[in-house]
């Protein structure tokens, strides 16, 4: 008899672990469980309605810096509406179809609650779930700092914020990482008054200072106040308001959403019944992606980078592991995007003193000049390892960096001489011509 492989979590990771697994064996049986609805996080209550709730604004505020089409620009958007893609964009949290997926798929679905009774089995409510094999893709949840009072009120996360219904009058976002940016700009696009408060010195902590800059100044152009570098001292709910204290300073509004960022979803699972190391980022696992014996952690509960498409390719690599065709992980080249108007992305390594950079602005592009007026500051930075003459990482602020960013995120993994990106040909005219002046300047 094939071993038998449960899933726990049905989220966008785990539910490409499944398919994954089988195409690659069409026979092994699969159970997966989920408590929640099936594809998780990511697509209901993270990147795809922020990013359905973030593109009616950034359409509208491309046309209106566009000669031409903003004198055919007439009001500002409409919330219902917006609203409204954002639940097509959902399919309204109705999960059915993907039902329809994995029965397509031969694989077993159990809704419900699970916790490891003991290695070999899973408890879901009152069923027994006897596996051979088991992956772990709980993810993640959202990380609710001590920040005295805040605990005893109705503050927002990402799953409120992103299935809200109603534009608050005003709102203060704390945490000014890629969920709070993103947001904050969203809802200041729709109308609400809108605080960024991050105790980190500037947006976007974790990327390039310059390229966080660009983004800090868009949101500001927004009308967002922005205020790094902050304490948070308090926060007090009352008469349907928030107030918080930030530096002495008093603030107050409608709603408060807190996004600081995530945590691996490990605690009250029984995970204690294996043989598993729990790091603060998440369960600790080798190139693999294994955990312990017959165990796999794949996903944001690993913690090694949280993002939707990490998780999806470990959950191919962590498929190919369960069928037998081991295949080691390889997490050098990771892209990053912040879906902010203009967009942020990155991959790879962008601090280092062993490395060496070159920055092409973006309005020095062809392409600029045909896009809007007045155009937008924007940058593409590399930074590239003397010694091996490869691309190391890069960092790109402008319009849709995400996209043209993907070359750059191949040349890292491939480990692609810089010579051979000076003698690449970049279509005209497009921002992607930044890349070939940003590595003619490489001082290599």
């Amino acid at each position: 008899m094939a071993d038998r492989v449960t899933v726990l979590g049905a989220g966008s990771t785990g539910t490409a672990f499944a398919a994954a697994l089988r195409r690659l064996d069409e026979t092994v049986p699969i159970t997966i469980v989920e408590r929640g609805l099936i594809g998780g996080e990511c697509s209901y209550y993270a990147c795809m309605p922020s990013k359905a709730l973030l593109r009616p604004g950034e359409a509208l505020a491309g046309a209106q810096r566009v000669p031409g089409a903003s004198d055919a620009v007439a009001g500002g958007l409409d919330p219902e509406r917006v609203f409204w893609h954002r639940d097509q964009v959902t399919n309204d949290w109705d999960d059915s179809g993907q039902e329809t997926f994995l029965a397509e798929r031969d694989i077993e679905l159990v809704r419900g609650e699970a916790r490891i009774a003991r290695p070999g089995l899973v408890q879901v409510g009152d069923r027994e779930q006897p596996y051979d094999k088991l992956v772990i893709a709980t993810g993640s949840i959202a990380l609710i700092p001590p920040i005295p009072g805040l605990a005893k009120t109705p503050y927002w996360t990402n799953r409120d914020a992103t299935s809200s219904r109603e534009v608050p009058a005003s709102l203060i976002v704390v945490g000014a990482g890629p969920v709070g940016c993103e947001l904050a700009q969203a809802f200041a696009r729709l109308g609400s008054t809108v605080t960024l408060v991050d105790n980190a010195a500037q947006v976007l902590s974790r990327e390039d200072a310059e390229a966080g800059a660009i983004v800090h100044a868009a949101l500001i152009a927004d009308g967002i106040d922005v205020r790094t570098g902050a304490s948070i001292e308090r926060v007090r709910h009352g008469e349907s308001r928030f107030q918080i204290v930030v530096d002495g300073d008093e603030l107050d509004a409608e709603r408060l959403l807190v996004a600081v960022g995530r945590k691996a979803n490990v605690e009250g699972l029984g995970f204690e019944q294996l043989e598993l190391t729990i790091a603060d980022r998440g369960i600790e696992v080798d190139d693999w992606l294994r955990a312990a014996d017959g165990v796999w952690a794949i996903g944001d509960v690993n913690g090694i980078a949280p993002f939707t498409h990490v998780g999806k390719y470990q959950a191919r690599v962590a498929a190919l592991d369960v069928a037998g065709r081991p295949t080691m992980a390889d997490h050098r080249a990771v892209p990053a995007v912040t879906f902010t108007d203009p967009q942020l992305a990155s991959v790879g390594r962008t601090r280092g003193d062993d490395l060496v950079t070159s920055t092409w602005k973006i309005d020095a592009t062809a392409r600029a000049s045909t896009y809007e007026r007045p155009k937008r500051e924007g940058l593409l930075k590399l930074f590239a390892d003397p010694n091996r003459g490869v691309l190391a990482g890069a960092v790109a602020v402008g319009p849709e960096a995400g996209e043209w960013l993907g070359q750059l995120t191949l040349a890292v993994k491939a480990a692609l001489p810089i010579e051979v990106l000076r003698d690449t040909i970049q279509p005209y005219p497009t921002f992607s011509e930044a890349i070939f002046f940003a590595v003619r300047d490489l001082p290599l």
